[in-house]
């Protein structure tokens, strides 16, 4: 059962790796991020999108460490 969530964990990762290299290759447009009154530098969408889903799966590893002390 172990190997079963194994495969079908890595599974999902590498189908949005698939998704993310595809959405981003074929929008290479520079943009900027604005927030309230503060704007980014303009930057490729591809790289912008590599760096958030990136962070998703970083802060999604540590999520089970972290619900454990908020019971």
């Amino acid at each position: 059962m172990q190997k079963i969530t194994t495969v079908i964990g890595f599974s999902i990762i590498a189908t949005e790796l698939i998704v993310m290299s595809l959405i981003s290759i074929q929008n290479i447009t520079p943009i900027s991020l604005k927030f309230l009154v503060f704007q980014s530098i303009e930057v490729p969408f591809g790289i912008l999108f590599g760096i958030s889903v990136g962070l998703g799966l970083i802060l999604g590893a540590m999520l089970p460490f972290v619900k454990p002390v908020l019971r």
